[in-house]
């Protein structure tokens, strides 16, 4: 039977605010005592945490399965991840790994994403069921939880009309699909990208809403809408200032704090994301990004951390850092920004054993030598990991051949997902900007 450990001399953060705690004991996957003094008892493996900051294990909340994902994400201390959209047995393999493995992270998943016929994201993947009306609302969530989802995601209305506007769902559809959803107790997540799209599905009952719209301003009376439905809301800017033309990738595999970890081929990816400039010269500044999540914060809303991994740019785990340095820009305080990784999205999706360090809660920890309450970016300092109290051995993912192929068919796949919504969410005709 493996020993208990004692983690002592910490700083804690228990996923709302920082304790006065010095010590904390966990056992069995679970933690036991969080004392101002010690805890440890005879035959404990003691831990010295040196003054560093111990938190709960990240959540990311806003991810896509593919080869790799769940190994990488726990390598940077991501102990659970939220997968929005994937298909069916892709889903199944991964919370079977879950399951099985100590050495990944944990997940939780969409499965299939709600859409309508041609709608966003048929060209990725492809077929897979689409819902054309509100009477198809209760078979499609029922057959989402046959398959195990365990919340459900809708792609949302555009806002866009015109020649180049994607085929959407309706706002009648939208509410019927989250009722359904409600009956048996799943959250609903909505994929909207557009300020007027995310006017219309505040009254349609759902959860979340995933990304931040910068097509234009999101207003404050908007921004209190949110924040009255009780709404939370995933920015994803991790992906969204790649997609905008930033840089955002390789100031990721810039830092030496988390370069060793990821590996030649995931330093590739992060500095390969980003815009061609026919394309960041016609879309709209990152700035309005940050300013919008601004306005949500400003009126209360809850903000969850999520990246969007594998999206350009992006690589699991040490995005979602990056993600928490980019909340911290749009007024999140440090314990705010950490809270959107850790307690915010375990209260959201009804995880209630973790999320929160606590005594009875599951040993997701994280150790860092920092202090992120005073920067956020000590996160990236990490100096030990436990999955439901197992350390983490904090080696680089490498992809056998099968799985190679795999990503790169998953990358070509995004990259004529992306460039086709790029053009379609900002009136480009496709022919004239060749």
């Amino acid at each position: 039977m493996p020993r208990a450990t004692a983690i002592v001399n910490a700083r804690v953060f228990d996923g709302t605010r920082l304790r006065h705690w010095t010590s904390v004991r966990f056992a069995d996957g679970v933690i036991t005592d969080c004392a101002t003094g010690p805890t440890a008892q005879d035959g404990d493996e003691v831990v010295d945490a040196e003054g560093g900051t111990l938190l709960p294990g990240l959540i990311d909340s806003h991810i896509h399965l593919v080869p790799g994902a769940l190994a990488q994400g726990l390598t940077f201390g991501v102990t659970t991840a939220l997968d929005m959209f994937s298909q069916a047995d892709v889903m199944a393999a991964a919370k079977q790994q879950a399951a099985a493995r100590s050495d990944v992270s944990d997940v939780r998943s969409a499965g299939i994403g709600a859409t309508a016929p041609g709608g966003h994201p048929s060209m990725m993947y492809d077929p897979f069921p689409t819902v054309t009306g509100p009477e198809q609302a209760e078979q499609f969530v029922a057959d989402r939880v046959a398959e195990g989802s365990d919340h459900v995601k809708i792609f949302g209305p555009s806002g866009r009309a015109g020649p180049w506007a994607m085929p959407s769902l309706d706002l009648d559809t939208i509410t019927a699909l989250t009722e359904a959803a409600h009956r048996r107790g799943l959250v609903v997540v909505a994929h909207v990208n557009s300020v007027a799209g995310v006017g219309d599905v505040v009254s349609a009952g759902i959860d979340v809403i995933a990304h931040v719209p910068v097509d234009g301003e999101l207003d404050r009376a908007l921004a209190e809408r949110i924040a009255e439905a009780g709404i939370a809301v995933g920015p994803t800017l991790a992906t969204v200032e790649n997609v905008l033309g930033e840089a955002g990738g390789a100031a990721v595999a810039a830092d030496p704090r988390l370069a060793g970890p990821l590996g030649d081929a995931q330093v590739r990816r992060l500095t390969s994301g980003g815009t061609s400039g026919r394309h960041g010269q016609r879309m709209p500044p990152y700035s309005r990004a940050e300013e919008n999540v601004g306005r949500l914060v400003d009126a209360g809303v809850t903000i969850l951390a999520g990246t969007d991994a594998p999206n350009p740019g992006t690589v699991f785990g040490a995005s979602l850092h990056r993600e928490l340095e980019l909340l911290g820009r749009c007024g999140l305080t440090p314990a705010q920004a950490l809270n959107a990784a850790t307690a915010a999205p375990a209260r959201v999706f009804g995880l209630a054993d973790r999320g929160n360090l606590a005594p009875g809660r599951r040993a997701d920890l994280m150790l860092v030598s920092g202090d992120p309450l005073a920067d956020i970016t000590a996160t990236r300092a990490i100096e030990r990991i436990w999955r439901a109290g197992v350390p983490c051995d904090r080696r680089a993912f490498v992809a056998n051949p099968a799985e190679a192929a795999e990503l790169d068919a998953f990358d070509a796949r995004v990259a004529k997902v992306v460039a086709a919504v790029r053009d379609r969410r900002y009136g480009l005709d496709p022919k004239k900007a060749e």
